[in-house]
Order: C-alpha cells, then sequence, then structure tokens
C-alpha cells in the first residue's frame, strides 16, 4: 500500500492484536518526556523514610537480637543460629530496600534540578560543528514489523550525519519457507526506509538552497514569502508523517505508540512550528536569517539517514558467536578500517589492506555510537539532545548516556501491565543511581562515544582472524560488565553484557549517565513464558561481576575519583540482590524460624519502602495497590531468579559460558518450562501448610506471614499465568519428551549401488587446506580418490532401513565454507563404504 505522497506506508500490520484481559493497562497516553518537578514535600518525605528505615533496623537488632542473647534461658546453639541466619536475611533484604529509597531520592533530586535545553540552543550548537553518528540495530529472529518501526524511530532522529545500520543476526540461508520470506523482509527494511525518505529529503534540501540562494542575492533580510514558504514545508512534513503513520489492520499498543508518539509526536510538533511561522509572517516580523536557516536544516536533517543492513554470519571471518554482544563487536571492530572482501558461493572473507585504494569493502568510521535493540523506540530529539550532553566540556569524560527505557502503555494482558510497572520504577532508580556515580549500562538504547571504546578493547586471534571485543560477553548482561571495564568493545562472558560493559567503563576512568529525561520505550514480554526468559537472564550473570567489581575498587583507590561508598553499595545492590533476596526468601518461606525472633519492628522497617513502592506506581500512572500484585508476581517469579543465579554459580565453577537466550516476541503464548509453572503451585501448597500449623501451634506471626504469601501467590498464579495455562504447561511439560521431530527424507538409495567420485569443490580445498583443518564432515571432500557415500541418519541405527545414502554434492552443509559451519546441525552425518 501507498500514501498520497508516492511513498510506501511506514506502519504495517502488526504481530498479532492479543485479546485485552480484565484488570489490563486501561490508558494508552505515553509518560511525558520531562519528568514532573517533585515538590520539596516529597524529597523530605523521602529523607524520612531513609531515617527511619535505617532506625526501625537498629531497634530491631538491639530489642530482639541482643536482647534475647542477655536472657540466658532458652538460648542454645540452634537459636543462635537461626538467630544469625534470620538476622543476616532480615539485614540484607532492609538493605535492598534502603538502597531503593537511596536511588529514588537521588533521582527526584535530580528532576527538580534539571532544566531542559532549549531548542534554539540545540540549533545553533549543531548549526557550528558536530561529529558523526552510527546507529546500531542488533536484531536475531525479530519480527519485520517490529524491526521495521524501530529502524524507522532511529532514521527520524534529527541529526547533521547520521548512519543506521540494521545488524541482522538471522541465519543466513533458512530453509523453512516462513524465515525466507522474513529474512528477505527484513532484509528490504533499510532500502525502503532509505526510498520513502528520498521524496521529503530531496523537497526540503532545494528549498534549504533556494533560501541561502536568495538570502545571498539580496539584502540579508527574510522576506515574508520566506517565511510563508517554510510554514508550508513544515505543514507538508507533517502531512507527509501523518499519512505514513498507519496499517491496514487494528493497531496493537505498541503500533498505536509509534503512530502517535514517534510519528505523531514529530507530525505535531512540524504543525506547530508551522503555525508559528504563519503567526510571525502575519506580525510581519520574520525570524533572523541564522534562526531560518537552522529551521531550515531540522527538515533536511530529519529526513536524511544512510540506510544499511549488516550480516555478519555471511563472513567466515568474523565471530559467529551467538549473542547480542558479538553482533555488535563484528560491526564496531570493522569501523574505520579498509578490506579486500573474497566471495565464493555461500559466504564472503575479509581481509584488511593498508592502502584503502586496494579495498572493495570498507565501514565508515563514527565518533559517536548509538545501539539500539531492535523491539526499542526513540522519541524525537533523542539523538540531539544526548549528543550535545556529551559535547559539554563538562562531560568529556563521559564514556555513555541513556536514558533508561519505559514501557510501552496500554498493555493487553496483566502480566504485561505489572512488568511495564517494574520497568517504569526501575527507570527512576537508574536515574537515581546516576546522582550517586553509579549508573550502569542498561543496554536497550545508549550514546557511546567511541573513543571509550577503543579503551576497553581487546584483541584475539580466532581460526587466523582478528576479532575484537569491545561489549563483553562473558556474562548475560554484557552491557553491564563493559561499564565496570571498559574491553572486547561490549563484554560477552555474561548474558547481561551491559552491566559487565558498565564495570568495564570505570576501570578506564570513564563514566556513565542517565539522561534525566524520558525518551526511549521498550517491549515488556506479554505473558508468563517469554517473562521467564527475560528474567532468568537478568538473574545470570551478576555474581560473576562481582570480581571485577572488587578489583575496579582496588584500582580506584589512590586515583581522585576513589569509589565512594554510596557508590560501592548502590553497585552492589545492582548485581547481587537478586541472588540474596532468592535465597533468603526461600529460607523465610520453608525454614520455621522461632517465634522469639519475630517482631513487628521488621514490618515496621519494610514500611517505608512499601509506601514509597506505591508512590512510585502512582507517579508512573499506576495504583498504589500494585504493590500487592507486584509482592505476588516476585513470589512467582522466586524459581525464577534462583535458576538464574544457579546458571551464574555454574558459569563460575565450569568456566562454560552460558548460551544467550533471546526473550520471544510472538503473536501467540510462549509455554513455560514445567518446573516454573509447578514451583509457585508448591509455594501455595507450602505456604498453606505452614498457615494450618502455626494456627495450630497459635504462633500468630508465622502464620500471618503464611497466609499472606499463600494468598497473593494464589492471586498472582491465577491472574498472571491462568489455572489453564499452567495445566497445559505441565502436560506439556510431562510429555513433550515424547515426541520427536519428524523429517522428510527423500526415497532410500540401496547401499550396493555405485556411487560416483564427488565432485572436488575447490573453492574449500584452497581454504581450509589439509583436512585436519576443515570444519567437521569436510574430510570427505578432500578424499576424492575414495568411493564414498554419506548416509543421513534420523534418529536410527545404520542397520534401520531408514538410512539413505546419498553421493555428496556441492549443496551438502557439512563440506562448504559457508557461515553455517559456525551453527549447529541437526542431522547426522556418518561415512560408510560405497
Amino acid at each position: 500500500m501507498s500514501t498520497s505522497f508516492g511513498a510506501p506506508a511506514i506502519m504495517t500490520q502488526n504481530i498479532g492484536m492479543r485479546r485485552r484481559q480484565f484488570g489490563a493497562d486501561r490508558t494508552t497516553t505515553a509518560l511525558p518526556s520531562v519528568h514532573p518537578r517533585p515538590s520539596d514535600g516529597k524529597l523530605v518525605r523521602g529523607r524520612l523514610a531513609i531515617i527511619l528505615t535505617i532506625v526501625f533496623w537498629v531497634l530491631y537488632v538491639v530489642d530482639t537480637i541482643i536482647r534475647q542473647f542477655f536472657n540466658p534461658q532458652g538460648v542454645n546453639y540452634t537459636f543462635a543460629v537461626q538467630a544469625f541466619s534470620y538476622l543476616a536475611i532480615v539485614t540484607v533484604l532492609i538493605f535492598s530496600a534502603l538502597m531503593y529509597l537511596i536511588a529514588r531520592q537521588g533521582a527526584f533530586t535530580r528532576f527538580r534540578d534539571h532544566h531542559r535545553v532549549p531548542r534554539a540552543a540545540l540549533d545553533h550548537h549543531f548549526g557550528a560543528g558536530h561529529g558523526d553518528l552510527t546507529v546500531l540495530v542488533p536484531s536475531y529472529a525479530e519480527e519485520p514489523s517490529v524491526v521495521r518501526a524501530t529502524l524507522w524511530s532511529a532514521a527520524l532522529q534529527e541529526y547533521p550525519s547520521m548512519r543506521v545500520v540494521l545488524l541482522l543476526d538471522n541465519p543466513p540461508h533458512p530453509t523453512d519457507p516462513t524465515e525466507i520470506s522474513k529474512l528477505a523482509e527484513s532484509r528490504g527494511i533499510a532500502d525502503e526506509i532509505a526510498t520513502a525518505m528520498a521524496v521529503p529529503e530531496r523537497r526540503f534540501r532545494e528549498a534549504m538552497e533556494l533560501f541561502e540562494r536568495e538570502i545571498n542575492a539580496g539584502s540579508g533580510e527574510v522576506s515574508g514569502d520566506a517565511v510563508r514558504r517554510l510554514a508550508a514545508h513544515y505543514r507538508w512534513a507533517a502531512r507527509w508523517l501523518s499519512s505514513q503513520a498507519y496499517s491496514d489492520g487494528a493497531l496493537d499498543h505498541v503500533a498505536t505508540f509509534f503512530a502517535t508518539e514517534v510519528v505523531g509526536g514529530l507530525a505535531d510538533e512540524f504543525t506547530l512550528f508551522a503555525t508559528a511561522l504563519d503567526a510571525s509572517a502575519w506580525d510581519e516580523l520574520a525570524p533572523t536569517p541564522k534562526r531560518m536557516l537552522e529551521l531550515h536544516r531540522r527538515l533536511v536533517w530529519v529526513f536524511t539517514a544512510e540506510m544499511d543492513t549488516f550480516e555478519r554470519k555471511a563472513f567466515t571471518s568474523l565471530s559467529h558467536e551467538a549473542n547480542k554482544a558479538m553482533n555488535l563487536n563484528a560491526y564496531i571492530g570493522l569501523m574505520g578500517r579498509s578490506f579486500r572482501r573474497e566471495d565464493d558461493r555461500t559466504s564472503s572473507v575479509l581481509w584488511e589492506v593498508d592502502d584503502p585504494s586496494q579495498a572493495n569493502f570498507s565501514v565508515p568510521d563514527s565518533e559517536y555510537l548509538l545501539t539500539l535493540d531492535a523491539d526499542s523506540l526513540l522519541l524525537k530529539d533523542y539523538c540531539l539532545r544526548l549528543i550535545y550532553f556529551l559535547e559539554q566540556s563538562e562531560n568529556s569524560r563521559v564514556a555513555v548516556t541513556q536514558t533508561p527505557y519505559s514501557s510501552f502503555r496500554g498493555a493487553p494482558t496483566r502480566i504485561e501491565r505489572l512488568a511495564g510497572a517494574t520497568t517504569d520504577v526501575q527507570h527512576i532508580l537508574h536515574q537515581g543511581m546516576s546522582h550517586f556515580g553509579a549508573a550502569f549500562w542498561v543496554g536497550a538504547n545508549a550514546v557511546i562515544r567511541k573513543r571509550a571504546l577503543e579503551d576497553i578493547v581487546e584483541i584475539e586471534t580466532v581460526g587466523g582472524f582478528e576479532v575484537r571485543r569491545y561489549v563483553q560477553d562473558r556474562t548475560v548482561i554484557e552491557d553491564t560488565e563493559s561499564s565496570i571495564d571498559l574491553g572486547v568493545y561490549v563484554q560477552d562472558r555474561t548474558v547481561i553484557e551491559d552491566t559487565e560493559s558498565s564495570i568495564d567503563l570505570g576501570a578506564h576512568g570513564w563514566s556513565l549517565i542517565n539522561y534525566p529525561e524520558r525518551l526511549s520505550y521498550s517491549a515488556t514480554p506479554p505473558d508468563f513464558g517469554s517473562l521467564v526468559v527475560q528474567r532468568r537472564r537478568w538473574a545470570n550473570g551478576g555474581l560473576l561481576i562481582l570480581p571485577k567489581l572488587i578489583r575496579q575498587i582496588k584500582a580506584r583507590r589512590n586515583t581522585p575519583h576513589p569509589v565512594t561508598l554510596m557508590e560501592l553499595s548502590l553497585r552492589l545492590n545492582y548485581v547481587a540482590s537478586i541472588a540474596w533476596a532468592s535465597f533468603g526468601l526461600v529460607l523465610l518461606l520453608a525454614y520455621p524460624y522461632n517465634s522469639r525472633l519475630l517482631s513487628p519492628i521488621v514490618l515496621l522497617a519494610s514500611l517505608p519502602y512499601f509506601i514509597a513502592m506505591g508512590s512510585d506506581l502512582r507517579y508512573n500512572g499506576y495504583q498504589f495497590r500494585d504493590i500487592f500484585r507486584i509482592y505476588g508476581f516476585n513470589l512467582i517469579l522466586l524459581p525464577v531468579n534462583l535458576a538464574g543465579v544457579v546458571k551464574s554459580l555454574q558459569q563460575a565453577i565450569t568456566g562454560k559460558r552460558i548460551p544467550f537466550a533471546r526473550t520471544p516476541k510472538v503473536a501467540n503464548r510462549t509455554a513455560s518450562p514445567i518446573l516454573f509453572v509447578v514451583v509457585p503451585l508448591v509455594i501455595v501448597a507450602f505456604s498453606g501448610l505452614t498457615l494450618w500449623r502455626n494456627i495450630d501451634a497459635q504462633n500468630w506471626g508465622n502464620a500471618f506471614f503464611a497466609g499472606f504469601n499463600a494468598t497473593l501467590a494464589i492471586i498472582s498464579i491465577v491472574s498472571n499465568i491462568g489455572i489453564v495455562n499452567t495445566l497445559v504447561d505441565i502436560w506439556l511439560g510431562l510429555t513433550d519428551w515424547l515426541w520427536v521431530d519428524r523429517r522428510r527424507d527423500s526415497p532410500p538409495v540401496q547401499a550396493t549401488q555405485s556411487v560416483a567420485t564427488p565432485h572436488l569443490d575447490w573453492q574449500t580445498v584452497l581454504y581450509y587446506g589439509n583436512a585436519s583443518f576443515t570444519p567437521e564432515g569436510a574430510q570427505a571432500v578432500l578424499e576424492v580418490p575414495k568411493r564414498t557415500a554419506f548416509a543421513t541418519v534420523t534418529r536410527h541405527t545404520l542397520d534401520s532401513p531408514s538410512v539413505r545414502i546419498t553421493p555428496p554434492s556441492p549443496d551438502h552443509p557439512s563440506w562448504t565454507p559457508s557461515a553455517s559451519h559456525h551453527e549447529s546441525q541437526d542431522a547426522t552425518h556418518t561415512e560408510v563404504s560405497a
């Protein structure tokens, strides 16, 4: 479908409309970009909450613990162990609550002191000069409609010189027809956007050149006709955007947000500018020539972006490690370098050359990078405001700035609404951590100074080719790891690459600052199954980063900027709180602690935390009583968090990296592993049993705690997982192992028939050399004199009648130097005599 302006429509049909549940989010209005300024009373109440939390904890220690030990009756070894373990659990939980209160206090202080940079100041700054920007959008198996919206939100960013590159990480040679179609559509999105934007770009560039000629040829005064023409251009741009922002069908909440806030927000501002220019012409008070030129430039910059697509798996010389960090590293490592590209039938190799004139493949360098997840959207002015912030003299050592993402409003499911509520509260906490110099790279979006990444790069040689790591991938929170280290451009030792990268950066004297506005949004899981994947990934990796954090503390001890106690506390809580909170809650739920250790003072110590969270939920447009829903929500996520922590310990012991698990984004429901739907039921059953036993023993404190947990867990299971879905997932977990994939085999060939000598793949021979250095299974290609064949075995033995003997061919995946060598093969290939 095309618009009246002759360009394809921006919006396409959605992934799929979900049925709206009772209790889902009713509002679709986005939160304000500039945070409301908190009152003095709000700040005073925040300080009071911090003081009360500390005071009540001290009172508990003195009144309950110490007093019990001064009473010799009933104090034995068992009681002493219980007392110290209970005190440790209460202390770490209250410590996390205290860090929450401190972080939110820092956030509200920042919101109070923040003054938005005027539009004219931005235009003036970038009119004098700018650094190039490259936007990188890593994508793996995303729906094309999701990727399209993300690329459009990036392409419509106003910036003088910008490249937008889709880092497509799908398998380059799929066999499934649906995947082939999706890959082809994804590959064409960049060209589709470039074609659509060419019309307005040409119009506005010609208009700017006309204005410059008029000013240079005339007296230097701006005419009324020039002002009215510019107003007409702004109005035309608004109509062009509005005509693009529609779909062939009903819009889901994410598509609605894109149409109304991303595209519609920019169109509304253009309309406002057109009205202002018309009013200026009516009053016969034209803007200055300089301001008119800036307004012309804005239209040109909004509709000018170089679009490109890059697939690292098409190159055998690039790393194919399966995580987002290495997808980013592969491209960043090519920037500013020249190569000679050699192609064969299925893949390519890049050889670096010193003389650019000898190169046929090069990647432009840039001063700034913007990493953007393929399911995230940027609001207008994101690039302009964040890079303006980086280019201020006082921020010369800021490596990364970002706006921690918020959730899309109007979620159709209850669990997506709750996940969005926790995301929006986390936005406040990240802003507060920045106030104390403890910010972490969140990962969904960030503007990065490339020079800082060069400080942390780790270079290694793998298979004869150089691999540069900027974003660490040792954990599943790669960007947080690099924030501490600043090494591989984005660390990939964990699956939380943003956290590891944050630590890397700090170790090299760089800082990270969250820009105190709300300019980015990202998707939250719509069902329990996809939420399990995301939260399990988040829980994995934090503990692995602790040694690096300790090394950073030691390294900065004698520097002008040592790690402060507040920064250390906030960082420690961020990377380790999931671990200690999960194990602590398990002990509180499972172990019958002595009733003498229970005290209402513990409830008083936690009360400021719950009241503050309820206030923050209302601040973000939710309800105060959602704190109870979030409590039950966290109870049923307890086994998920524990599984992630155990995976961290497994990686620490074995040294084997945990695979990166992508959060599913599908129209239908994602099934949950049986463990994560059964354990919440066990929590309910055990809490009910504990309630009955404590009522019988008249232990009212434990009885209340058990009954409270059982009630909220039941409500959370019913509303967030569903009774039917729970039964279905349990059935699937019990029976799934019985099913095997059915393979389509061609008719069997008699094993005794003569097999022709395979055709020699000379490209494979010349590339891999000796057979011992070829990929697994490629040996038959080099042993041409042997009369051999391949038997494709599908869950059968060689004596099974389903074994088929086929002559090797150049299409066989086991003996072509293609990108598929780096991916696992489903079939097993066995060499037999012909």
